[in-house]
């Protein structure tokens, strides 16, 4: 065994140990970073403006709409 885990009490069978060394593994992995928060659109000052024109059938009707 290496000098990071000593058994100094009891006699551990290689499954204990192994058991005993996958749970203290497991507690070791990095935590989940936190999620992105989600950026709130409907604050955003761009839905207001008007979408760009396209060249079209009725395009002179729909530049009149915001």
């Amino acid at each position: 065994m290496s000098g990071h885990l000593r058994i100094v009490r009891g006699d551990a069978t290689p499954e204990e140990i192994a058991a005993l060394v996958a749970v203290l593994a497991a507690r070791r992995t990095a935590p989940e970073p936190p999620a992105a928060p989600r950026t709130q659109t409907w604050r955003n000052p761009s839905r207001a403006m008007r979408k760009h024109l396209s060249p079209g059938k009725a395009a002179w009707r729909m530049s009149a709409l915001p």
